[in-house]
Formats: C-alpha cells, sequence, structure tokens
C-alpha cells in the first residue's frame, strides 16, 4: 500500500513590498490553521516516511510545521524545485520515481499545481484546495510507478476550517 499526502501551504504575507513571491512568509493566520491539520494528522497516528516541499518560503516553513508536531526530523524534509515551478506533470513524475521502500509521501506545494494533482485521483474533484488543506489518497500497491493505472482510495480531504 503507498499513500500520498498533498497539502497546500498555509495562508502567506502579500503585504510585504519588494519580498519576492519565493520569500513570501507565512502569516499567523496561517500558522494557526496549520496547526488544527497537525492536531487532526496526530489524532489519526498519521506516520509519512516521505516528505517534500516546494523550496518557496511559504511552503517549506508549512512542511516544518507539520513535520515538527508529528515528530518527524525537520532536517530530513527535501525541497524540490519542479513544486514551485508549476507543472503537474513534472512533480507526477517525481511521484511515480519515488523509491518505493518509502510507503507514504507528502508534497507542500502551491495552487493550481496541487488542487490540479489531487484531482487527477479524487472522483469527483474538488474546486480549489484551500491554504493548509490536505488531501490522503491511498493506492493499493507496492510500486508509485504503478499508481497511474490504479484506483485512488479517497482517505480523507481535509480544510482547516472543517476543524473549528
Amino acid at each position: 500500500m503507498k499513500t500520498l499526502y498533498l497539502m497546500r501551504h498555509a495562508k502567506a504575507s502579500w503585504e510585504e513590498p519588494g519580498v519576492s513571491d519565493a520569500d513570501r512568509p507565512l502569516i499567523p493566520k496561517g500558522v494557526k490553521k496549520t496547526k488544527l491539520i497537525v492536531d487532526f494528522l496526530l489524532k489519526r497516528e498519521t506516520s509519512i516516511d516521505l516528505w517534500i516541499s516546494s523550496p518557496a518560503v511559504r511552503a517549506y516553513e508549512t512542511a516544518k510545521i507539520v513535520a515538527e508536531g508529528l515528530n518527524f526530523p525537520v532536517n530530513k524534509i527535501k525541497t524540490d524545485r519542479k513544486i514551485y515551478d508549476g507543472y503537474y506533470d513534472r512533480v507526477l513524475d517525481m511521484i511515480y520515481g519515488t523509491s518505493n521502500e518509502f510507503n507514504s509521501l507528502i508534497i507542500f506545494g502551491h495552487n493550481p499545481t496541487i488542487t490540479n494533482l489531487a484531482n487527477l485521483f479524487l472522483h469527483p474533484g474538488i474546486a480549489d484546495m484551500a491554504t493548509s488543506c490536505v488531501v490522503c489518497l491511498s493506492f493499493n500497491t507496492g510500486k508509485w510507478e504503478e499508481i497511474p493505472s490504479i484506483e485512488a482510495i479517497q482517505e480523507f480531504v481535509v480544510f482547516p476550517k472543517m476543524l473549528k
């Protein structure tokens, strides 16, 4: 069984002039909503083997909050520019090429890429993954490269507003 988590970064600031898109930091509201997601994942006794984030500050900060909450070593979070660049086919190649030694994978990314990825597997799909939203899908296979030919099992789709 392979399990894929797709998470959109937490709410970030648009208010800081001169800060590039990649360097936009999280705002306190984003941190708070992400902690609601962490509590949800803790209640589900979530354990994830491989963590990959966009290198954008807001995505990586989100990954760190979740990792710290789930006791995953922050220094083991990998970053991959393909997630930030917005081409979901490149992210799919990354997923399908994941080593089979890992049974679970979480990707921290951005819209519209992260919603498009989720909608490849969700039926029906979702209109838009809000900030801090997480989708969990499982696949009845032992090989990541077999995922395209296997129907996904929707474990959950959770938005922070569902957890208040």
